[in-house]
């Protein structure tokens, strides 16, 4: 091809995506997003195609006039459809994932990419991408859904994404799973000090914050719904919870167990359980312990039953130098999410941009804790140019 192939990206936040096909040889056009912030990064990294534009509000009209791009992509949000949200089914924004194809629809590009979370296929939720397939199949688009994950490109972050490829004509893509080794934390991080945004942030020693970090190791976190040597609870931490006797902590466990096997909803996975329960595990002493705990602040009344105080699934989450990480998310730079593999801090803004596989020139400015939500919001860069790359080959 002799000129390089055109884009239009839609939700485009700081430039992710965008990145990666910039990258592998397309020219941005324009860029849109609601976000001033984002598009101001996307501006000072990317060139001066960015534009802040409300897309639940546009048309085709306002983005671009007279100009038929090769490409359109869209990264509408994925917060209504995450499994580590609510995933409110009537989120409003939702609809931008219909709307993002409404827009490509009306623009006619060669190919259309929509990119979303996994969650977006699971359960009721998947209405939304199947009325997108419907709307771009009646407009006589061909389309597929693909998986990815962010290891399978080399990067070490455990990250999936779901791709709605749309395309004129028949036939099917040239599609390659990827399947480069996976990088573990260590790799990723070398050489990381003195970048720009690479400002550590330690925790106060003797603070609350820094005792419970204290108690976790690598590969642990701070939870008291779930056992084995992954979970450290808040029992195990007297210094900052208060202390427990040998009956106490027992009681404390099989309420943990209980509230997960005897089940009496058809929802969550866990329900407050009785004393009676809690009587048969641990004995007569179970009011005169539950009595104890409340006090203390381990157990709580709920619905006529007992339940634990501490009841999410994890915190003070510590990775593994020898692992990839987890999901980098718009909370990573908070300790008490995401703790440094050797050290009482959570991760600078320059490491979440690693992991993500962003460039070290690739600048962040602003407050940390927008550039934290940015970089959490970002597709992988290594990931766009990947699907660029498989894109580039359906328009030669």
């Amino acid at each position: 091809m002799a000129t390089k192939p055109t884009f239009i990206s839609l939700f485009s936040g700081c430039g992710g995506l965008d990145a990666g096909f910039i990258q592998s040889g397309f020219r941005c056009v324009r860029a849109f997003d609601i976000d001033e912030n984002a598009i101001e990064v996307h501006r000072l990294n990317l060139g001066r195609s960015a534009h802040v534009v409300d897309l639940a509000e546009a048309t085709a009209e306002d983005l671009v006039a007279g100009t038929r791009p090769d490409v359109v992509i869209a990264g509408s949000p994925c917060q209504g459809f995450s499994t580590a949200g609510k995933r409110d089914l009537n989120d409003p924004r939702n609809s931008l994932l219909l709307h993002g194809g409404r827009l490509a629809v009306a623009l006619r590009p060669k190919i259309f990419l929509a990119e979303n979370v996994a969650g977006a296929l699971a359960g009721a939720h998947r209405t939304y991408w199947d009325q997108l397939e419907g709307m771009l199949r009646n407009a006589g688009y061909s389309s597929t859904t693909l998986r990815l994950n962010a290891e399978e490109l080399g990067l070490a972050q455990k990250r999936s994404r779901v791709i709605l490829l749309a395309w004129e004509g028949h036939g099917e893509p040239n599609w390659k799973p990827p399947s480069l080794p996976s990088k573990d934390l260590q790799h990723a991080l070398k050489d990381v000090g003195g970048l720009p945004q690479h400002d550590e942030d330690h925790l106060l020693p003797g603070s609350k914050n820094f005792l419970i970090a204290n108690r976790i190791k690598r590969g642990q976190k701070l939870t008291n719904v779930r056992g084995g040597e992954a979970a450290v609870h808040t029992w195990d931490i007297p210094e900052v919870f208060g202390r427990t006797n040998r009956a106490e902590r027992a009681a404390l466990e099989a309420t943990m167990r209980l509230r997960r096997r005897d089940r009496i909803r058809d929802f969550g996975d866990a329900d407050p359980i009785s004393v009676n329960t809690l009587k048969r595990e641990v004995g007569v002493e179970a009011a005169a312990l539950v009595k104890s705990l409340i006090a203390k602040g381990y157990i709580r009344r709920v619905d006529g039953g007992i339940d634990l105080v501490h009841t999410f699934n994890g915190k003070y989450k510590r990775l593994d130098w020898r692992n990839a990480s987890l999901t980098v998310d718009t909370k990573f730079g908070d300790p008490r999410y995401f703790l440094h593999p050797s050290e009482n801090r959570g991760f600078t803004v320059r490491e979440a941009a690693r992991i993500q596989g962003f460039s070290d020139k690739f600048l962040f400015p602003g407050r940390q804790k927008d550039s934290f939500r940015m970089i959490g919001n970002a597709v992988p860069p290594p990931m766009g140019s990947f699907l660029a790359k498989t894109v580039k080959a359906m328009l030669s």
